[in-house]
């Protein structure tokens, strides 16, 4: 077996519901007493094992964000986003303790290009018992164009991006700095959300424990080039500096006012 490589099972997979095009169907996160297997809860937020564990070898979670269907990073209150980043990243490392994992991911899907297939908001934590997520990755993927830098945190664009064009790292070296991740994360998204490409409908979220750090990539989707999927080749965008002064805009207080007002 590759043990750098997850194993789908269809037969499960094709049972999972879908929601993200087809918004008529019912969705099962909004039905709080057919919710089995529960982990943990925090007020809305709840941690609950994956009815539709599609991946071999793997202990797959959910997090269910809030209990408000159309709620989503972009709108969430500054208590809230804290909130969900406390919970969700003081598990993820939790997970991590636990011997029986080679490695234990944390991610998000958001819209129709990520890759999610539930609209309401939610992410995953998965424990993977032979995949070890950091053989696939370098330190400079997460290096590159500083946006915003101080002695609790770093955001910047990578230019060296593991799929290519535009990735967002954001870098703390210390758990107590969770909040002020939530924040950049949360503008990053409404940057992502609202002005980047004149506004992108989808994004991903992946976090990573690497040297000592937590690093969340936030990553604006689209179709997949198909020089990445044939030849694994990224594509870096030559407008960096353009995208760096757009999103520095989303850290002074006026701005911020007058997204939160957009993305409600």
């Amino acid at each position: 077996m590759d043990t750098q490589q997850l194993y789908f099972l269809n037969d499960i997979g094709k049972q999972k519901p879908e929601s993200i095009r087809n918004r008529s169907a019912a969705c099962p996160f909004c039905d709080k007493e057919q919710l089995t297997d529960i982990l943990a809860t925090d007020g809305s937020i709840i941690w609950l094992k994956n009815k539709f564990p599609t991946l071999q070898d793997t202990f797959q979670t959910v997090l269910i964000e809030t209990d408000n269907c159309e709620d989503h990073i972009a709108t969430y209150t500054e208590e809230h986003m804290r909130k969900l980043m406390q919970f969700s990243i003081q598990h993820w490392l939790h997970l991590q303790k636990n011997e029986e994992f080679a490695s234990v991911i944390l991610y998000k899907n958001h819209g129709p290009f990520s890759g999610g297939s539930l609209h309401h908001a939610h992410m995953q934590i998965i424990g993977m018992k032979y995949v070890d997520y950091l053989e696939n990755i370098e330190e400079e993927n997460f290096q590159g164009l500083i946006v915003q830098k101080n002695e609790c945190i770093e955001l910047n664009i990578s230019e060296r991006p593991i799929i290519g064009f535009t990735e967002f790292n954001i870098i703390i070296d210390n758990i107590s700095y969770i909040d002020e991740m939530a924040n950049y994360i949360q503008q990053t998204v409404r940057y992502i959300l609202t002005d980047f490409h004149k506004g992108c409908s989808s994004y991903n979220l992946f976090f990573y424990y690497l040297n000592g750090k937590i690093i969340c990539k936030v990553v604006p989707r689209f179709v997949v080039s198909p020089l990445y999927v044939g030849y694994k080749i990224p594509q870096v965008s030559t407008k960096l500096e353009e995208v760096k002064i757009q999103l520095t805009q989303y850290f002074t207080k006026e701005k911020d006012e007058i997204i939160h007002k957009k993305t409600e």
